[in-house]
């Protein structure tokens, strides 16, 4: 990879690169993919050393600089979480593969032989923060789906990303495949993310994956066409017939668990019915899990609740920070989640099917829960291996984007020598 030139250039050279890349793997069978993405899981976990010395690196110029724990939670890795970004190359390679799938097909009425199959994009451009395990995610699943994928992850990440990369090219080259199928964006700073925005012709598609300001200047900087991913501010709602054992135990998995990821609750919402029996339940619970609570006239009789402002309801804290409030109905929780959410996830507690249903068909965002915790909501735990983000749009892809998510379609028509 060439230094030389301005980082537009090099960026449209690493995207020229890509894109002969993308013709070859999409003509590679799914053998050779999964036989390349077990190599990247064996050679991660061989080479962690390298990787978490790297990251090391990252995390301690994170901390030197003031950065905000529940960031440096996102970007610290261990052997676990190195394993864990292995396991996910492997259940990739497990997964069926979407490239050819048939859509629908018929024979026309002229004779002609008409199919709709499933293609990939071709080159895939991923902007996100912090989380270098992102970095395998996106590798395996655009090399599944037959993309070439340039990534650009933040400058908080450099030397784990630039680990990673390597070790993953570097497998790619012993499986048969070129190494330019992953690519980290060349150059640093704000003018490396612009190019790859403005490379309309050269990148297919582009994700953003991060907090609401960054998918915010790519959906309004970019020429190349974007997926918009979402920030989650995700609402647990206990129902008049909800199970308060189930609830209290959904509610502080769903916020405590891990609180830097979007799928962790940042709301909670309580049916007046069982708030004088739920609430000196949650509220110690909560706090003593070391968690803030923003709440209501009704939480505030709680000793160590702060008020809650518009502002706070509407907020994806990723931290031990929660908004809350009782609401007088299931309409009423549902437009308080209307009003608030991110279009994320949201969850429902209840003993009710008739209160489920209504909940489920009026409840606006990507994922809808009933009886289970937030932190179901993605790839991985819907059985899609990794993910490349959770989309909160409604084009195209809408919630953990998997594989088929990854892919566009065709038309593919074969007739006799047909004239029109």
């Amino acid at each position: 990879m060439s230094n030389a030139g301005t980082v537009e250039e090099r960026v449209a050279e690493a995207a020229g690169r890509a894109r002969v890349a993308a013709t070859d793997l999409a003509l590679a069978t799914r053998a050779v993919k999964d036989a390349a993405l077990l190599a990247m899981a064996d050679a991660l976990v061989g080479q962690s050393a390298a990787v978490l010395a790297a990251n090391a690196e990252d995390v301690a110029a994170a901390e030197a600089a003031g950065t905000g724990e529940h960031l440096v939670d996102r970007l610290r890795l261990d052997h676990d979480r190195v394993e864990a970004m292995a396991r996910g190359l492997r259940e990739v390679a497990g997964l069926p593969d979407p490239v050819g799938e048939v859509l629908r097909g018929s024979t026309l009425a002229n004779g002609l032989e008409l199919r709709q199959v499933r293609v990939p994009f071709g080159v895939v451009g991923i902007i996100y923060e912090a989380r270098p395990n992102v970095t395998a995610d996106a590798a395996g699943i655009c090399l599944k789906s037959g993309n070439a994928v340039l990534l650009r992850g933040s400058s908080s990440a450099r030397r784990t990303n630039s680990a990673v990369v390597e070790i993953l090219r570097d497998a790619a080259v012993a499986s048969g495949l070129p190494a330019d199928v992953a690519q980290l964006v060349p150059g640093e700073g704000h003018e490396a993310a612009k190019a790859l925005m403005r490379a309309r012709g050269l990148v297919d598609v582009l994700i953003p994956r991060g907090g609401a300001g960054l998918i915010r200047s790519v959906v309004t900087e970019s020429t190349v066409p974007v997926i918009e991913t979402g920030v989650g501010n995700c609402h647990v709602y206990v129902d008049a017939e909800a199970d308060l054992d189930m609830a209290l135990a959904i509610v502080l998995n769903a916020k405590t668990q891990r609180t830097s990821v979007c799928n962790a609750a940042e709301s909670l919402l309580v049916h007046a019915d069982v708030a004088d029996a739920f609430l000196p339940r949650v509220v110690p619970a909560l706090q003593q899990a070391g968690v803030t609570v923003h709440g209501d006239p009704t939480f505030q009789a709680y000793d160590g609740v702060v008020p809650a402002t518009d502002d706070d309801h509407a907020t994806e804290y990723l931290a031990l920070e929660i908004s809350a409030a009782v609401v007088p109905d299931l309409d009423a929780a549902i437009g308080h989640i209307r009003r608030f959410s991110s279009g994320h996830t949201e969850a429902i507690v209840t003993g009710s099917q008739a209160a489920a249903r209504r909940f489920v068909a009026a409840v606006d965002s990507a994922a809808v829960l009933v009886n289970a915790s937030t932190r179901f909501t993605d790839g991985g735990e819907f059985g899609f291996g990794a993910e490349i983000g959770i989309s909160t749009q409604k084009l195209h892809a809408r919630g953990p984007m998997g594989l088929p998510e990854m892919t566009s379609t065709k038309f593919v028509v074969t007739g006799a020598g047909h004239t029109r």
